[in-house]
């Protein structure tokens, strides 16, 4: 495959496209069974978490496919061994092959492959590719974000009462009660849960500890892409690619109703984790 130049975002961007899609359409679904199990092969990681042989063979693919495109681009994957070597490069390629594994795993439509550029510590190309829910999110830093072509626009609400949010009920429900949020449900898969704050299907996405870069990348640029932010609890925006690519407790919201949303959370007493 020919080289592309990662300063082209507009080229970086259809190629992640071209790639999610593939990925998701021609590797993913062939285990997926909406309503029910997988036919793919299950295990346990460490800690517990489930991976399947599609996680590999999707994260196989996007591999090969997007390196040898973008060779001067590090790389950093749920499912491949980290290496040190990508803390010297400007420019790194950040992979869940399928994001939300449990629901795939369970015949729920709620999982994606998320594909980023991230350059500099920051994300400025970005894929979220929901193949069974037939939606493509996308992101170009400075050119808008879309669904399905559409342009995405989070909602302008600025008072915190009455706001729907999406997260785990155990972390969220403290502060969502105090601030009369709705809570509507968890999502497993993060980056279905942020790109739908972008969509303005819910007003506010939170995420407990230990979100990963790959949990976080694409979805982190199309809220910022649509109007929103997504930030930790003192308001500052995520840095990637560091040494432990692991968050904090994250919020994610327009950003008319963010400074609410920050000064609810903080108010609030809360479990950690």
């Amino acid at each position: 495959m020919p080289h592309i130049d990662v300063r082209d975002l507009t080229a970086v961007t259809a190629l992640l496209v071209e790639a999610a899609r593939e990925a998701g359409d021609s590797i993913a679904m062939r285990f997926f069974q909406e309503g029910h199990q997988t036919t793919a092969e299950v295990h346990a990681k460490l800690g517990g978490s489930p991976v399947t042989e599609a996680d590999y063979a999707v994260d196989r693919f996007l591999h090969e496919r997007l390196t040898s495109a973008l060779p001067q681009a590090a790389w950093l994957s749920e499912e491949t061994a980290d290496s040190p070597a990508r803390l010297a490069q400007h420019d790194v390629l950040v992979i869940d092959p399928i994001d939300g594994t449990r629901a795939f795993v369970a015949g729920l439509t709620t999982w994606a492959v998320s594909v980023a550029l991230v350059s500099g510590e920051r994300p400025v190309s970005g894929v979220v590719y929901a193949p069974a829910l037939g939606k493509l999110y996308q992101a170009t830093l400075g050119h808008g974000a879309t669904c399905n072509d559409e342009v995405l626009a989070t909602g302008e609400r600025a008072e915190i009462a009455g706001a729907t949010v999406a997260g785990p009920q155990t972390f969220v429900g403290s502060f969502a009660a105090r601030g009369r949020m709705t809570y509507v449900e968890k999502v497993p898969s993060l980056a279905c849960r942020f790109v739908r704050v972008a969509e303005g299907l819910y007003d506010v996405g939170i995420s407990s500890s230990n979100a990963h870069d790959w949990d976080m990348a694409a979805a982190d640029l199309i809220l910022e892409e649509a109007g929103g932010l997504l930030t930790d609890g003192n308001g500052s925006k995520l840095a990637y690619n560091k040494a432990v690519p692991r968050h904090p407790p994250l919020f994610g919201s327009s950003r008319t109703l963010h400074p609410a949303l920050l000064d609810l959370v903080n108010k609030t007493p809360r479990h950690k984790g």
